[in-house]
Formats: structure tokens, C-alpha cells, sequence
């Protein structure tokens, strides 16, 4: 793979040749390409010939350009994203008549709230087993299955009891999908748009948080709306199973298991081997995962013990967890999960309340949007250093607008609380799909389903103890208190961290992003504070184009 590498770092050389690249240099560059793409060929053919003995697989599609197949592999499977974000809006509009209806009392009101990310951490839990033994495609098509169990046993439950299994079975196949899916994009999608694409996931949440909150609003003058507005997502989940079943298995994982030919003719089908790039790519996952299962092999322990014992891994393990825990606990669940009930608390009524949430997704599903497009652009260090100060804004204008009083001035405590939520809820879109496009890809290949159930059980931990603790903490530190201390104090002290700390996975494959973190911390925190000081001399020098230039901050 390195040697792969050294050449096409070379050959991109030839864009620098006025700054002193001769032409002699030029020609030796474009004659160790054609022998290494030679080379490739090579190793292809072997593998192509092998292949033609392979049977055709039932509810196998194709297409004549690849590219055209790993859009619907990335929109069907991010589909699973829309049934995370359908609960998080549906149950805020059901809460409105649901404790009444099942005569909850607060606790067990807050159980309800919570039983989904709590059976989400039970979901991650059995997400290593599945991704392990039964794959990536396959443990989304369980998690369609559980979601949709839960969910039917959330329409007729008639009862606290009935109510709880339907939330807990239902988060258990969002924990299971949630870990799932990002990885499954980023194992199969090229690396230069890899960042983009896993954070369609992102884009899918905040799409199926907005509709959740427009089903809520069409239901909310029906008699016992609670039920058929949590029974309305199993349209989805159903559209999910059916479309699953018509999708690949992840090529990297075919890999990891030795079974090279269908890792192949899987490739052939999402990315094909029409250029460079993908034939450099594939062969790169073949090497690296072929030597990480060899290893594995001679050193015959738990894999997952590396993640104690193996600094690269452990690095990992560090990063990816601590940018969830800022995804989680700066707020956004516990807001989406109560927005009707503290829409209420500023004055409108129930039915307003329900419409005057969309205010709240809709800002967090159009601030999805500029990551989806720029993300690979500028980089996640520059992105996530960036849009995190942004919804520190908006918790700062929330928190000020719950300091008036809404009877006397309510054009100015439902202004200011609604700015802060658009302005908090944009930015926070943005943010939160590094929260899952990192975890999907700082892990190495053998170890990644372990890492993603560590990270997938801290995700909906974290969500669990913020979802359930949250009238508890607002109570006791007041609504100001709890946004602009607690949240924002969290938002504050993950600024710095990420300035010193934050490493760049931008453009790199999942094979050159295990180099990456196979560099000390030391490296890693060195570069980023000269990169840093440089910035701000840059801004006292009022050098703002470099400053906002997209160029990425590399290590």
C-alpha cells in the first residue's frame, strides 16, 4: 500500500512543475504510474477471473455506473438515521396527551422519554456480536425488525409496562443500526467524499425529526393521536427491511473474513475499477486488512484487548468517545425530546407548541446540510472548531430569553428563545454528524465493530442519563442554568480540547488514517498548537484569508 501511496503522491506532483519540477522529472513521475497501474492490473485480473466462476446471488442488482449504485446504497441505508430522528419528534408531540392517557406519573413519564436510548445502549451492546457474525447488512435488517416490533408495541400499549418494552425493544434496533450504518457507509464509499456521505446519516435524523413533528401536527386533534402518531414510523422501517435486502455487504468486511473474491465483486458493483484511485483503494484494503487478520491469527487473543494495549487503537478509542460525549451532553436530545413541552413553557398552547417545534428541526435538518457539502472541503478539525462556538451562541440567547418574564414581554421571551434555538439547533446540525463520521472512521478495520460499540453504548448512555436527568436538572439549576452553565460550560471546555487535541482525517482512506494514529499524542498536540498560534497571528494581523482559508489542518 505504501508504495501504491509514494507513487500517486508523486505523480501529483506534476501540478507543481512551474515551482521547479523539470520535465525529465514529469516523465519519470508518469512512467512509475503506468508501471504501478500495470501492476494493478495485474492483481485484478487474477481476481477477475476467479470471480466469473461465482454464482449470481438472488435480489442482486446492478447498475451500469457504479456511482449510480453507491448513491442508493447511501440513501437507503441512511434511511436509518430518518427512524432515529422519527422518534426523538414523534414521542415530543405524543408526550403532550400520552402521560394522561396511560395516567403516568413524572417518573415513569420520564422513563417513557428515556426507555429509548436506554434500550439504545442495549443495542450497542449487541452490535459487536452482529457486525462480528452475522455482518453490517445483515444487523440493519435486524435493527428494522426490533424497530418495528417496538414500535407496533407502542401504538397498542395500554399500559406504563407495554409502553416501556415498546420503547426499550424499539431503541434497542436504533442502538443496533445507529453503530451500524456509518460504518457500513464509510467501509463502502470512496474516501474523498467519504465525510459527505456518512453524514447523509445526520441529514436523514434531522429530516425524520422535522416530519416526526409534522405527523405529530396532523394527529394532534385526534382522539388518542399518541397512537398513530408513534405507530406511523413503521411505514419506514418497513421501506428500510425491503430495500436492505436488494443492497451488498460491506466490501472491507468481506475482507476481514477472507472472502476476497466477493469483497471483489462487490467493489465492482458500488465503486468499480474504471480509474486509479479505485483500483489503488481496493488493493490498499486488501493488503492492510489482509495483515491485520494475519496478526491476529499468529497472536491468537481478544481482539478487543488491544484497545488496552495497542496505543494506535487506544488513541482511537479517546477521540472517538470524547466527540460523542460533546454531541451528547451540549444538550441537543434532551431539547428535541422536550421542545413541545418548553414551547409551552414560553406560552403557546398545545397544538402551536407541536407546529412552532418544526422551528427547532427544521434548523437542525438545514444545518445538516452545509456539512453534507463542505465537510470534505474544510476538513472535521477546522469544521468541528468552527460550529462548535456557533451553538454556544444560540445557548447563550435561549438562556436569556428564559430570564423574561413571558406574560408581561411575550414577544420577547418567544423571540429570543427562538432565535437561540435556530441559531443553537443550525450549528448544532452541522456538528453532530462528526459525531458519527469520526467513530465510523478512526478505527481500524478488525477492531471497528468493537470501537463502534463502545462509542454507538456512550452515544445513547450519554442521551439516556441527559433525557432522563433533564426536568430534574432544570428544576434544580434553573432553564438559564442548565443551557448556559451546564451545556454551555460543556460546549466551552470542548472548544479547547478540540483545538489541542483534534487530529485531521480528511481525504485520507481508512488504511491512511491508521498511520495517523499510529503518531504519538505528542505529534499530534505539537502540530496543532503551532497550527493554532499561527492562526492567531494570522487574525492579529488581520490575515483573514488565511484564516477562513478551507485548506484543511493536517498532521
Amino acid at each position: 500500500m505504501s508504495e501504491r501511496k509514494d507513487v500517486e503522491v508523486l505523480n501529483d506532483a506534476h501540478k507543481e512543475a512551474p515551482l521547479g519540477i523539470d520535465e525529465d522529472e514529469l516523465q519519470d513521475l508518469k512512467a512509475d504510474r503506468e508501471l504501478s497501474e500495470a501492476a494493478m492490473n495485474s492483481e485484478l485480473q487474477q481476481l477477475e477471473e476467479q470471480f466469473q466462476t461465482l454464482p449470481t446471488k438472488r435480489f442482486q442488482i446492478t447498475f451500469a455506473d457504479p456511482a449510480y449504485y453507491t448513491w442508493v446504497l447511501v440513501g437507503f441505508a441512511s434511511m436509518g438515521g430518518l427512524l432515529s430522528g422519527l422518534d426523538q419528534s414523534l414521542i415530543s408531540g405524543a408526550n403532550l396527551s400520552l402521560p394522561s392517557a396511560l395516567n403516568l406519573s413524572d417518573n415513569q413519564a420520564s422513563l417513557v422519554n428515556g426507555g429509548m436510548p436506554l434500550g439504545a445502549v442495549a443495542g450497542a451492546l449487541i452490535l459487536s456480536p452482529c457486525n462480528e457474525y452475522l455482518g453490517r447488512r445483515m444487523s440493519i435488517i435486524v435493527s428494522c425488525i426490533l424497530y418495528t416490533v417496538g414500535a407496533a408495541l407502542e401504538a397498542g400499549a395500554m399500559n406504563f409496562g407495554m409502553m416501556f418494552a415498546g420503547r426499550f425493544i424499539l431503541g434497542t434496533g436504533v442502538g443496533l443500526e445507529g453503530g451500524t450504518v456509518p460504518v457500513y457507509v464509510a467501509e463502502s464509499v470512496p474516501s474523498r467524499i467519504r465525510g459527505n456521505l456518512v453524514s447523509l446519516y445526520q441529514l436523514n435524523i434531522a429530516f425524520g425529526e422535522v416530519l416526526g413533528y409534522a405527523v405529530a401536527a396532523i394527529f394532534i386533534g385526534v382522539e388518542g393521536n399518541w397512537r398513530y402518531i408513534l405507530g406511523s414510523s413503521l411505514v419506514f422501517s418497513t421501506i428500510l427491511l425491503v430495500g436492505m435486502f436488494f443492497l451488498p455487504e460491506s466490501p472491507r468486511y468481506l475482507m476481514l473474513k477472507g472472502r476476497e473474491i466477493e469483497a471483489y465483486a462487490v467493489w465492482k458493483r458500488i465503486r468499480g475499477f474504471n480509474d486509479y484511485d479505485s483500483k489503488d483503494e481496493f488493493l490498499g484494503m486488501r493488503q492492510a486488512v489482509s495483515a491485520e487478520r494475519e496478526e491476529q491469527a499468529q497472536t491468537k487473543k481478544f481482539a478487543w484487548m488491544d484497545f488496552f494495549t495497542n496505543p494506535r487503537a487506544r488513541r482511537a478509542l479517546v477521540y472517538a468517545n470524547i466527540m460523542i460525549f460533546l454531541g451528547q451532553f451540549t444538550g441537543v436530545n434532551a431539547v428535541m425530546y422536550y421542545m413541545s413541552t418548553l414551547m409551552q413553557a414560553i406560552g403557546f398552547d398545545n397544538k402551536t407548541s407541536v407546529f412552532m417545534s418544526l422551528v427547532g428541526g427544521g434548523s437542525l435538518m438545514l444545518g445538516t446540510i452545509p456539512a453534507v457539502i463542505y465537510m470534505e472541503r474544510f476538513g472535521r478539525r477546522y469544521w468541528a472548531n468552527v460550529m462548535l462556538p456557533g451553538f454556544f451562541v444560540g445557548l447563550i440567547l435561549v438562556g436569556v430569553g428564559y430570564t423574561i418574564d413571558y406574560q408581561t414581554r411575550p414577544a420577547a421571551a418567544e423571540g429570543l428563545y427562538l432565535t437561540g434555538i435556530i441559531i443553537y439547533m443550525g450549528f448544532m446540525g452541522s456538528y453532530a454528524c462528526l459525531t458519527w463520521v469520526i467513530p465510523s472512521e478512526v478505527f481500524p478495520t478488525y477492531l471497528r465493530h468493537y470501537g463502534m460499540t463502545t462509542a454507538d453504548a456512550n452515544l445513547f448512555l450519554c442521551s439516556f442519563i441527559v433525557t432522563y436527568n433533564f426536568t430534574r436538572m432544570m428544576n434544580s439549576m434553573t432553564r438559564i442554568g442548565l443551557t448556559l452553565g451546564f451545556y454551555g460550560g460543556i460546549a466551552v471546555l470542548g472548544w479547547f480540547y478540540q483545538v489541542i487535541f483534534m487530529p485531521e482525517t480528511k481525504n485520507k482512506s481508512l488504511e491512511e488514517i491508521d498511520e495517523l494514529f499510529s503518531k504519538p499524542t505528542s505529534v499530534i498536540v505539537k502540530k496543532n498548537i503551532k497550527q493554532t498560534a499561527q492562526i492567531a497571528r494570522d487574525l492579529a494581523h488581520f490575515r483573514l484569508r488565511k484564516v477562513f482559508s478551507p485548506e484543511p489542518l493536517n498532521v
